[in-house]
C-alpha cells in the first residue's frame, strides 16, 4: 500500500498542479482560459500512448528481456517521436481549435502552450517511468514536486507581471523545459542505441489499442458536445477538472501491478484491497474540490450531477478489470485481451457519435461494463485465485 500511495501522490502532484494552474490562469488573464484544459484533452492520450509504447513498454522489456539497453533507447526515440507529434499539432493549432468548436482568437496562445507542456510532460514522464521500475519513488516523487511546483510558480508570476499572453507562455515552457533536460540529461549513461520497438508494443498492447481509442473518442466526442453551447461547455469541463487528477493517480494501481507481475511478486487479493482504498480516498477528493470550487462557476446543477455521476460509476467498477486486465496482458493473453479492449473502445467511441451533449459519458459508461463482464469471464476462463491470493492456470 505505501509504495502504491507514493506512485499516486506522484500521479496526482503530476496532473493537479497543471489543473490549478488553469484554474488561475482563469482568475488572473482570461475566465475563459480555463477551457483549455477540455480543448486538448484529446491530446493527452497521445501523450499516454507514447508514455505506454516508449516508457512502460521499454521498462517491462528490460525486466522480461533482460534488455539493459531498452529504457535509454525508448526514452531516445520517444523524445524523437514526440517532437515530430507534438510540433504537428502546434503548427496546425488553428485547425484544430476550429474543429473542437471553440474561438481560435481566444485560446490560440494558450492553445499552443498546452500541446508543448504536454510534449514536456512526455519527457519527464519517461524519467518516471523509469525511476519507478527501478524502486526509486522518492527520487520520482522529489523531481516531481520540483517540476509541477516551477511550472506553476513560474507561471504565475509570468501571469501577474506580463500582459502578452505570448511572453506568459514562453516564459514558462522554457523555465521547465531547461529543468526537464538538466533532469534527463543525469539519467543518462553509455548504452547501445536498440528500440525493439514491437516488444514494447506487446508488452502495452492493451494501453495503446485503449489511448488510441480514447484520442478519437475525446476527440469526435467533445467536439460534438461542445455544440450543444455554453452551460454544457462548462458543466462539462468542471467535472472533467475535479476528477481529472483522480483518474490520473488511479493509474498508480496498474503501474504497481504491472512492476509485480513482471518481477513475479504479485498477490490479486493484495492489489485488490489497496486499489479500493485508494478508490476510497480519491473519490473523497472529488467532493471536496466539488465543494471549494463549485462556487467560483455559472454551473446548472443537474448537468453537472449528471455528468459527475458517469465518472462515479467508472471508478467503482474500474479496479477489478484493470488490475486482471494487466495479468492477461503480461501472462500470454495479450492478444485476446487487446482485441477485448479495442471492442470495447469501439462501443465507446460508437456512443460519442450520439447526438447528444451526453455522449462521451454515455460511452464512457457502456465500455466499463462491458469491460467488467467480459474481462472477467476471460480471467475465470483462464486462471483461478485461492484465499491468499495467489494466481494459478486452471
Amino acid at each position: 500500500m505505501k509504495r502504491l500511495l507514493r506512485i499516486t501522490v506522484n500521479s496526482a502532484i503530476f496532473s493537479f498542479i497543471p489543473i490549478l494552474s488553469w484554474f488561475c490562469l482563469g482568475l488572473l488573464v482570461d475566465k475563459n482560459l480555463v477551457n483549455v484544459f477540455t480543448l486538448t484533452y484529446p491530446l493527452q492520450f497521445i501523450w499516454a500512448l507514447l508514455k505506454s509504447i516508449f516508457g512502460t513498454g521499454a521498462n517491462i522489456s528490460k525486466e522480461k528481456d533482460k534488455d539493459d539497453n531498452a529504457v535509454l533507447s525508448g526514452m531516445t526515440a520517444g523524445i524523437f517521436v514526440g517532437f515530430i507529434i507534438f510540433g504537428l499539432f502546434a503548427i496546425n493549432v488553428k485547425k484544430y481549435i476550429e474543429f473542437m468548436n471553440m474561438d481560435y482568437e481566444i485560446y490560440k496562445e494558450f492553445a499552443i502552450y498546452s500541446i508543448i507542456q504536454l510534449y514536456i510532460q512526455l519527457i519527464f514522464s519517461f524519467i518516471l517511468e523509469k525511476l519507478y521500475f527501478e524502486g526509486k519513488e522518492k527520487k520520482a516523487n522529489k523531481y516531481c514536486i520540483q517540476m509541477n511546483l516551477l511550472n506553476y510558480v513560474v507561471l504565475m508570476l509570468s501571469a501577474l507581471f506580463i500582459k502578452n499572453k505570448m511572453g506568459i507562455v514562453v516564459t514558462t515552457l522554457l523555465t521547465i523545459l531547461i529543468y526537464t533536460l538538466v533532469v534527463t540529461g543525469k539519467q543518462y549513461k553509455k548504452f547501445k542505441f536498440k528500440v525493439h520497438i514491437i516488444k514494447y508494443i506487446k508488452y502495452e498492447s492493451v494501453e495503446i489499442a485503449n489511448n488510441i481509442l480514447f484520442f478519437l473518442i475525446f476527440l469526435f466526442g467533445l467536439s460534438n458536445a461542445l455544440e450543444f453551447g455554453k452551460k454544457y461547455i462548462i458543466a462539462l469541463n468542471f467535472v472533467a477538472l475535479i476528477t481529472d487528477t483522480q483518474w490520473d493517480s488511479f493509474e498508480a494501481i496498474s503501474t504497481v501491478a504491472k512492476i509485480d507481475i513482471s518481477q513475479e511478486k504479485f498477490n490479486y487479493i493484495e492489489h485488490r484491497n489497496n486499489a479500493y482504498k485508494l478508490l476510497a480516498i480519491l473519490i473523497t477528493t472529488v467532493f471536496i474540490m466539488l465543494g471549494i470550487s463549485y462556487r467560483f462557476y455559472e454551473l446548472d446543477l443537474w448537468i453537472t450531477m449528471i455528468y459527475l455521476s458517469f465518472e462515479l460509476i467508472n471508478f467503482v467498477i474500474y479496479p477489478i478489470y484493470k488490475i486482471k486486465t494487466c495479468y492477461l496482458q503480461l501472462e500470454k493473453l495479450g492478444k485476446k485481451i487487446t482485441t477485448n479492449k479495442i471492442l470495447a473502445g469501439t462501443l465507446r467511441f460508437l456512443m460519442s457519435l450520439l447526438k447528444t451533449p451526453y455522449c462521451t459519458g454515455l460511452g464512457q459508461v457502456t465500455s466499463s461494463i462491458y469491460q467488467f463482464i467480459t474481462v472477467n469471464m476471460m480471467f475465470h476462463r483462464n486462471f483461478v485465485i485461492d484465499k491468499e491470493g495467489n494466481i494459478s492456470k486452471k
